[in-house]
């Protein structure tokens, strides 16, 4: 082919050209008037989603909590990073999960509220995002997702199954992507229809011969089978579920294909390109439920600004002993990541959905296991809520000696999802104060 072929041939060949000669299709942006469309006669209703981020070494508490309380308080240091969207978020104090104490141990109990995460034979329990998933049934494609920055896959989530067991979570975002909005090509399609219909066979010849045995046991054991067959049954859904959703086109987006990050010690760039991976999957309705747990305690020796890095590892810089360097880097990492949250608030209340902003159809949680990673201290919780229509512009300050559930917190944003319970985990009522808007 000679040069000037080449050119013409680089002009008019497009990304997408490439993608289609792999065997896959990306689509176009998600447009509102197509919602409209099914049904030109309604009004677009958009769903109420969750956002649920943490870190596992929280912030430095002096700069993040208000002094003053109630819906005419002076923002903290950290909150002023914030200041623009002060009437679209909620600050939180005195807020802890009971019994749940143990410094680091308590990182996979901030969704769950799972009870002494210290003592032998401790078993976590469901987290919040799958509780809310599956109340809420097979409405997207995808019922959760989990992703993580920095994160020890083997050992830390933020999402666990009824049973106690971890769902490791995503870092990859090129991988993320392709999962999201690629298409497969029609062979691919078949090929993944039969691995779960293979799956599917497996569990029908499983559940006949258990119902067969099952006419064999005495009552207290034909209970632990019906415990064992409702298990299959769950899991029999999910693979329907799954077969529906091979069949049906993915969602579409105008983003391209983003890069990989690997370095750990793009701390910064890793944490913004997640954010952002978590508002295409929303708004994309893709799923309506995102975890991302952002693990500082995995984090070694990181870029704090260009051309510098901290002086230790986020876990070594955390226990500070007040030292005035290990301070001032503390310092400068939690108001970077205030500026993150600052960034992903304006992005979802930019975007509309019908008649109102992606953020007032997004609940945005911000907080941590660790109220002062200094001392292990697992009380008084920092905790941040944006979105969800909730009557914000407040700091909520609950008592610092006798800590409120966090899991009150919880059970108020599932019914905010619209999901019919009254208990969740520790909780021992809706959180005082947060209120929905009429």
């Amino acid at each position: 082919m000679s040069s000037s072929s080449l050119k013409h041939f680089r002009g008019q060949v497009t990304r997408r050209d490439i993608l289609r000669g792999l065997g896959v299709s990306l689509a176009l942006p998600w447009l509102e008037s197509r919602a409209r469309a099914v049904d030109a006669s309604s009004a677009y209703a958009a769903p109420q989603r969750m956002l649920l981020i943490s870190n596992n070494l929280g912030v430095l508490p002096k700069p993040f909590f208000p002094t003053m309380s109630g819906t005419h308080y002076e923002l903290s240091p950290y909150l002023t990073r914030l200041a623009k969207f002060q009437p679209d978020f909620t600050v939180l104090s005195g807020l802890s999960h009971p019994d749940v104490t143990g410094g680091h141990s308590t990182e996979n109990c901030f969704l769950t509220g799972a009870r002494g995460p210290t003592r032998s034979g401790f078993r976590n329990t469901i987290s919040l995002d799958q509780y809310a998933s599956e109340a809420m049934g097979p409405v997207t494609r995808f019922g959760t997702l989990n992703l993580g920055v920095n994160i020890d896959k083997a050992n830390r989530s933020l999402s666990w199954t009824r049973d106690g067991a971890l769902l490791p979570a995503v870092d990859n975002a090129p991988a993320l992507f392709q999962k999201m909005f690629v298409q497969g090509n029609p062979n691919d399609v078949a090929r993944q229809l039969h691995k779960l219909e293979r799956r599917g066979s497996v569990l029908d010849t499983l559940m006949e011969d258990a119902e067969t045995f099952n006419r064999q046991l005495s009552q207290s054991d034909r209970d632990r089978m019906d415990q064992y067959l409702t298990s299959i049954r769950e899991v029999e859904q999910r693979l329907q579920s799954a077969r529906k959703w091979e069949l049906r086109t993915k969602p579409e987006t105008s983003q391209q294909p983003p890069d990989d990050i690997r370095d750990q010690k793009l701390f910064f760039e890793k944490f913004e390109l997640m954010l952002k991976m978590a508002r295409l999957a929303l708004e994309s309705d893709s799923t309506r439920i995102v975890t991302l747990m952002v693990d500082a305690f995995a984090t070694p020796v990181f870029q704090l600004h260009e051309n510098q890095n901290t002086t230790d590892g986020y876990h070594n810089l955390s226990h500070h002993g007040q030292a005035t360097e290990k301070v001032q880097q503390l310092e400068d990492v939690d108001r970077q990541q205030m500026d993150l949250l600052a960034k992903i608030f304006g992005e979802f209340a930019e975007r509309q959905e019908g008649e109102r902003r992606l953020l007032d159809n997004t609940m945005i949680l911000y907080g941590s296991n660790m109220g002062d990673a200094n001392t292990h201290d697992n009380r008084n919780l920092p905790i941040l809520l944006a979105g969800g229509q909730f009557q914000h512009g407040q700091h909520l300050a609950f008592s610092q000696e006798k800590n409120t559930p966090l899991c009150n917190l919880y059970l108020t944003m599932l019914q905010r999802l619209g999901i019919e319970t009254d208990q969740f985990s520790s909780s021992t009522g809706l959180l005082t104060g947060l209120s929905f808007m009429s």
